[in-house]
């Protein structure tokens, strides 16, 4: 076993924590309101689309953000880009299954929802900056 293998984190100790927590509390709000206030087809359609947003961001963090030091580099290098191209087949194959087999489904509702989702993306360093300021 290498060095850096032992120092991999948990996934409630990585620097993005809190923007996935953040996208899971919007996710379940928007999915919520939406059922609230417009029927259930397209609360669980928003609940689908922040979900296919969710999980890939979930497995992507796991990925690139599981070694720390300086001589984990490469591995950090090779985790980023494998976690990259699994976020984005597992977004795919996410997305093949909700249209393939959730009927009736609401499309406006699932890429709204998505797209609000992978928005909190844009506030990651304010999260992220508030945490290691803590």
């Amino acid at each position: 076993m290498v060095d850096y293998e032992r120092k991999r984190l948990p996934l409630h100790r990585i620097a993005v924590f809190p923007v996935l927590l953040t996208q899971l509390a919007l996710l379940l709000a928007a999915a919520v309101v939406l059922w609230q206030w417009i029927d259930h087809v397209a609360g669980y359609s928003g609940l689908l689309g922040g979900l296919i947003a969710l999980l890939p961001n979930i497995y992507f963090a796991h990925k690139a953000f599981r070694f720390s030091g300086a001589r984990a580099a490469q591995a950090i290098v090779r985790s980023f880009y494998a976690g990259e191209a699994g976020k984005l087949i597992f977004t795919s194959v996410l997305f093949a299954l909700a249209f393939a087999g959730v009927k009736p489904l609401n499309p406006l509702s699932l890429f709204g929802v998505f797209m609000l989702t992978q928005g909190v993306g844009w506030f990651a360093p304010l999260l992220i900056k508030k945490r290691i300021s803590n």
